[in-house]
């Protein structure tokens, strides 16, 4: 009886312990999980172009493979940065404009 009393107590206790924000000390968060909801809200909401889209055309102008992806902004508007391997062992930073699908610049390689 004991034992269900506390299986009880975890159980309830553990929304409010979902509920709580990760605390981000007042750094700026690359890739983290609010970031990820923003994201997606802003692909469901039309207000960026899906991250598949911008593997599809950087592959599409680029052989190779995605290794890294994070969110940010260029120029003060949102941006997808891919980290991205060519085949022949290249590394090479995309900057996609994440409203447009366009890329921006390209770093490396």
């Amino acid at each position: 009886m004991k034992r269900l009393l506390v299986i009880a107590a975890l159980l309830a206790a553990a929304p409010a312990a979902q509920a709580q924000p990760y605390p981000d000390y007042g750094r700026p968060s690359y890739g983290g999980r609010g970031d990820q909801d923003a994201a997606r809200a802003a692909v469901r909401g039309g207000r960026q172009v899906p991250l598949q889209q911008v593997i599809a055309t950087i592959a599409a102008r680029t052989p190779g493979r995605q290794l890294n992806t994070t969110q940010g902004d260029a120029g003060g508007r949102p941006a997808y940065f891919v980290q991205w391997q060519t085949n022949d062992g290249r590394v090479i930073i995309f900057v996609v404009d994440a409203q447009s699908g366009a890329i921006i610049s390209r770093q490396g390689g």
